[in-house]
């Protein structure tokens, strides 16, 4: 996840981009800093939407933010209403290695979704590589389903329905949202009553050793580089993996055999990208991928665009969250 561009026409040095650098004992020190925002849970403020945080695992020291808009809380007090609301799991971006759930940009995105998809989100805190490499991530999405299967928490019981949640990132989220649905497929009946309904992945963070056409038009994208996501993946993968391995490549190892299940279970899935990223060609290759496989894929491609250009443009969130509220309408 990057906050500047850069006019640059020459290759650029990932790590002075990304202004990291990698200690010893594998952790990364960053001189950007993402500002963050705090929650709030005073219902007496004139907020849309209140926010809490919620610890889910005290070993792995991973927690959740949750998001519940306020009329959801307001018109529940003096009425019989049984309305409970879809649960919204999500994944934030930064190629595996920055960001959190609590940064402002990824906060501010979930209280807009919360709010105008009239869902609850339970953004997830996940472990960031290179200390904490592939699959950590996806081992802490399933931690946020074990939770949110069994939480007593207020804001779950109350007005959750969690037999209607849909598993959501963008960038690095989506892949995490994707294989924690191959993980969960091999044994839904053990997160009931949670299920699972669906998927929006948008412009989801997938490679390979072979470039592709996106890849080799905007070698030298200012938002995101090539270079910049290979050290991302480089970062990511387990020790002694390149990019062909399945965390990274969608047609590499037992993924798209899996998805058989996502067919099997009525899983539907949504996939939107743009032409202004030089990810977007792995969005292709993702909804080529799904239909080939039988599940029903609703794709949403527009040519302008460059990558988390929802973070930017509030226009461009607007037209994505009426789209992922129609999804899930649906």
């Amino acid at each position: 996840m990057s906050n500047k561009a850069s006019s640059q026409s020459q290759p650029f040095d990932p790590y002075e981009y990304l202004q990291i650098v990698q200690s010893p004992d594998g952790t990364l020190t960053c001189s950007i800093e993402y500002p963050k925002a705090p929650p709030t849970s005073d219902p007496n403020l004139l907020i849309p939407v209140l926010t809490k945080d919620v610890t889910i695992n005290e070993s792995t020291k991973t927690w959740v933010r949750l998001f519940l808009p306020r009329r959801t809380l307001l018109s529940s007090h003096g009425s019989n209403s049984n309305h409970k609301l879809p649960i919204i799991v999500f994944f934030h971006s930064g190629g595996f290695i920055c960001a959190s759930a609590a940064t402002i940009v990824v906060h501010d995105f979930c209280v807009d979704m919360a709010d105008n998809v009239e869902a609850i989100v339970v953004s997830v805190d996940y472990r960031l590589a290179p200390k904490h490499r592939l699959p950590a991530q996806y081992d802490d999405a399933m931690d946020a389903l074990y939770w949110i299967r069994s939480s007593q928490d207020e804001w779950l019981t109350k007005y959750a329905d969690i037999s209607n949640c849909y598993l959501m990132g963008n960038s690095a989220g989506a892949n995490i949202s994707y294989h924690t649905g191959l993980r969960v497929a091999e044994d839904v009946d053990h997160f009931k009553p949670l299920k699972i309904q669906g998927f929006i992945f948008r412009q989801p963070f997938f490679g390979g050793i072979k470039r592709t056409d996106s890849e080799l038009r905007l070698e030298n994208d200012p938002v995101i580089p090539v270079s910049t996501t290979d050290l991302m993946w480089e970062l990511a993968l387990p020790i002694g993996a390149n990019r062909e391995h399945e965390y990274c490549n969608l047609r590499v190892g037992n993924g798209p055999k899996k998805l058989d299940e996502f067919r099997k279970l009525g899983w539907r899935a949504l996939v939107s990208w743009t032409g202004g990223d030089q990810l977007g060609d792995r969005g292709k290759e993702l909804v080529q991928l799904l239909d080939e496989k039988g599940v029903q894929v609703v794709s949403d491609f527009h040519e302008e665009g460059c990558h988390e250009v929802e973070y930017n443009e509030p226009l461009k969130a607007k037209q994505l969250l009426g789209l992922v509220k129609g999804f899930i309408s649906s």
